[in-house]
């Protein structure tokens, strides 16, 4: 177990080894969450005349399900910054969730998704993707909220800019795929995107990551005493 704890502190330090976890399990509870609680609660179709002129591609699934690497590569990569930059990011990270919640439950969307024949490769994995994730949970799109941290938190690393521009156009191609698997609909794209700034603009306050911070401490606190005392 001591050398399995020091590859990973090794690659993740222990004061973003929390944020993280907190980050992933916040994610899955409010996402299926809502899903469990407003499931059969009414859902607004909230679809524009825009929406209605993006074609439906069903070869970018292959980025809209993709990007779940991606997320995975910058977290790790926000993770690793100082501790006050990763306290600021996953402080924005968990405002995030609380009010997509709160947007989920408050008012529900969905939108209408088109027939997909059988035939073809690409066709079975748009059937897969839409037996696997319901129609609801749209606004804002987590998968756009998610996608623009990854970029906006290397935004001030010192991560080379290269890798920095790679990350804005991934997000970009993520938002894109939204639309063209008909998973979400422009309004999704743009609240997801606007919440992730919003949130990162509250979270540098000291005011609100700092509280963030004292409940790092307090559960890394108790850890320890529940490790010393095992």
């Amino acid at each position: 177990m001591g050398k399995i704890r020091q590859k990973i502190t090794g690659l993740i330090p222990e004061y973003g080894m929390m944020p993280l976890l907190i980050a992933v399990a916040l994610n899955f509870s409010v996402y299926f969450g809502a899903r469990v609680i407003a499931g059969d609660w009414k859902h607004h179709n909230i679809e524009g005349p825009l929406d209605g002129m993006i074609p439906f591609v069903p070869f970018t699934a292959v980025i809209y399900l993709g990007c779940y690497l991606f997320w995975i590569v910058n977290y790790i990569l926000i993770a690793r910054q100082e501790k006050q930059e990763v306290c600021r990011f996953f402080t924005a990270d968990f405002i995030s969730r609380l009010i997509c919640l709160a947007c989920y439950l408050i008012y529900p969307t969905t939108n209408v998704r088109p027939v997909v024949e059988a035939e073809g490769f690409w066709n079975q994995v748009m059937r897969f993707l839409y037996t696997a994730d319901a129609a609801d949970n749209l606004f804002p799109s987590i998968h756009c909220l998610v996608s623009w941290f990854c970029f906006a938190g290397l935004r001030r690393s010192n991560i080379p800019g290269w890798y920095k521009g790679a990350s804005c156009v991934m997000a970009v191609l993520v938002c894109i795929s939204t639309l063209t698997t008909k998973q979400h609909v422009v309004i999704d794209v743009a609240g997801g995107v606007a919440l992730a700034e919003f949130c990162l603009w509250i979270a540098k306050k000291p005011k609100v990551w700092k509280v963030y911070e004292k409940l790092l401490d307090e559960i890394d606190g108790k850890l320890l005493l529940e490790g010393g005392s095992a």
